[in-house]
C-alpha cells in the first residue's frame, strides 16, 4: 500500500528551483534512504513533505490525499512526523516537559511511559535538562518528540549529523526498528552507505532531480552509484 506519492515536485526558496521535478513514491512499512551530493536537495526535499518549503508546486500525497496546500501542523494531524537536522528539541526544558509540550497527543501519560520503556535512558533522566544531554541523548529526545502523536510517516533530516561513530550506529539501529512500531521512514543522510544498509529502498538526487531509484542493495552494488554519491571505498565517520 502506497503512503506517500510525490509527482512533479518543484520549488525552493526563492524564484531558483532547488527541486526540479521530483517523482517518488514510498509503500507502507518501508524503509527509504534519500541520499546524494550537497545541495541535491536532499533537505529540501523533505521540507517540502512536512510544509515547510515556502515555495512548492506538483504534488505530494497521503494515503492518496494531495496534502501541498496544507499547513505543517494539520500534516502532522495527518500522521507525519518529522525530525529535523537542528532545533529539534527544546534545550531549556527538561526531557519530561520536551514530550508533554507536543500538542495532538490522546492520553500524554500514557504515551511519555510507552516511549520511555522504548527510551529507557529518557525515562531515567527525565528531569534533566535536555541542554546538558549528549548529541546521542539529543537525538533519542528528538525521536521521542517525533512519535509522541503516534505516525505512521517519519521524515527523518540528517538523523546522524554530527554524532560521534558509535551515537551512529545506535541511531541507524533505532531507525531499522521504527517499521515494527507501525512506521515508514523516509530518511535524507549524508551516511549514504550505512543508511541504505538498514533500507528497502534508496533514490539519489543530483541537481533537484531523481539520478538513480531502486532497492538498496542494487544502489550498493551498482557501480555508477559508487563513483559518484555513495563514495566507493571510503570510510563514513
Amino acid at each position: 500500500m502506497t503512503i506517500l506519492a510525490i509527482d512533479n515536485l518543484k520549488g525552493g526558496y526563492s524564484e531558483v528551483d532547488i527541486l526540479n521535478g521530483i517523482d517518488l513514491s514510498l509503500s507502507e512499512g518501508e524503509i527509504l534512504t534519500v541520499a546524494g551530493t550537497n545541495g541535491a536537495g536532499k533537505s529540501t526535499l523533505a521540507k517540502a513533505i512536512v510544509g515547510l518549503l515556502p515555495r512548492v508546486s506538483g504534488a505530494v500525497r497521503i494515503d492518496g490525499r494531495d496534502i501541498l496546500g496544507l499547513p505543517a501542523e494539520d500534516r502532522i494531524g495527518l500522521g507525519i512526523g518529522y525530525v529535523p537536522q537542528v532545533a529539534n528539541i527544546f534545550p531549556s526544558l527538561s526531557i519530561l516537559e520536551n514530550l508533554q509540550v507536543v500538542q495532538g497527543v490522546k492520553d500524554h501519560k500514557a504515551r511519555i511511559a510507552e516511549l520511555f520503556a522504548l527510551f529507557p535512558l529518557l525515562g531515567e533522566r527525565r528531569r534533566t535538562r535536555a541542554g546538558s544531554l549528549s548529541g546521542g541523548e539529543r537525538q533519542q529526545l528528538a525521536f521521542a518528540r517525533a512519535l509522541m502523536p503516534r505516525p505512521r510517516l517519519m521524515i527523518l533530516d540528517e538523523p546522524t549529523a554530527a554524532l560521534s561513530p558509535a551515537r551512529v550506529a545506535d541511531v541507524f539501529s533505532l531507525i531499522a526498528r521504527l517499521p515494527s512500531l507501525g512506521v515508514t521512514v523516509l530518511m535524507v543522510e549524508q551516511r549514504a552507505r550505512q543508511a541504505l544498509a538498514i533500507s528497502d529502498r534508496g533514490c539519489i538526487l543530483d541537481g533537484g532531480k531523481v539520478a538513480l531509484e531502486g532497492a538498496a542493495t542494487t544502489l550498493l552494488a551498482d557501480e555508477r552509484a559508487a563513483e559518484l554519491y555513495l563514495g566507493r571505498g571510503r570510510t563514513e565517520g
